[in-house]
């Protein structure tokens, strides 16, 4: 069995941005010489996450728009006691999970035709990171 492990550094300009980071995922995969296992894409902070998806303007949109009217930012938090002003980030992490497991089968990411993988920021403008963990043979 092998591993490997690599962190991506995200530092976004906005305070909410999703990025696109199934290259990068792809490079380590490469990098990582394993053939057949997993790999786990893991947000290592509390007001970001990880998902897959389209890579579709509109969906992106669209999941933006949803996180917003489910978790919308607003002054009333109970977090905000703390001295915060993120609990919307928080919720908003909650929804859209903070890791995913891809398959890696000969080789390759195995995601669907359209499936790609992202990373969802929602309290940024400051550094954050990524955890990349390959497993297998």
């Amino acid at each position: 069995m092998k591993h490997a492990t690599k962190y991506l550094w995200f530092n976004t300009k906005k305070e909410r941005e999703i990025v696109r980071i199934t290259d990068e995922v792809a490079e380590f995969l490469a990098e990582s010489g394993i053939k057949e296992g997993f790999i786990l894409v893991s947000a290592m902070h509390i007001t970001a996450g990880v998902y897959v998806n389209d890579w579709e303007d509109g969906l992106i949109h669209d999941i933006e728009e949803w996180v917003e009217q489910v978790a919308p930012a607003k002054p009333d938090y109970r977090h905000h006691r703390t001295g915060e002003t993120n609990g919307d980030a928080h919720l908003k992490r909650l929804l859209i999970g903070h890791q995913v497991t891809i398959p890696v089968t000969e080789g390759k990411l195995d995601l669907g035709p359209w499936e790609q993988i992202f990373y969802a920021e929602f309290d940024g403008r400051r550094k954050k990171r990524v955890i990349l963990k390959a497993l297998g043979i």
